[in-house]
């Protein structure tokens, strides 16, 4: 008996379907559309910058997906994959990109919570 790449896509699709308990991933967008507060800026077990988005019952962690962040009017920061943070010089870069950039968000307003979600990348449940 063989078996075609059809039939074995679909026993997949059906098994993940029917698999109770199976971690999804959530946009941040929806949660905030569904009123989930958002947390202060932290570090996720694996040293991920991110926030804990909650609405009482159910929690989330959603990752940073910013890799720059407005200091001062002298220095910006940087954030590397695994999580460390690089300080930049902030004439130096504004200098290669040819003035600010609106699209990047203070230091700040990353560390309180107060996020748009250009600057959050996937959430998943928190255990």
């Amino acid at each position: 008996m063989s078996i075609s790449f059809k039939q074995l896509a679909a026993v997949a699709v059906i098994g993940l379907a029917v698999v109770p308990g199976i971690a999804q991933a959530e946009s941040f967008s929806k949660l905030a559309g569904q009123n989930y507060a958002v947390g202060k800026l932290t570090k996720s077990k694996a040293g991920a910058y991110g926030w804990v988005v909650s609405n009482g019952s159910k929690q989330f962690f959603c990752r940073m997906d910013a890799s720059l962040a407005y200091v001062s009017k002298k220095e910006m920061v940087s954030f590397t994959t695994s999580g460390r943070m690089i300080k930049v010089d902030r004439a130096t870069f504004e200098a290669r990109i040819g003035g600010p950039d609106p699209s990047i968000p203070q230091w700040s307003d990353l560390q309180a919570g107060r996020v748009k979600p250009a600057d959050v990348g996937s959430c998943t449940p928190v255990r």
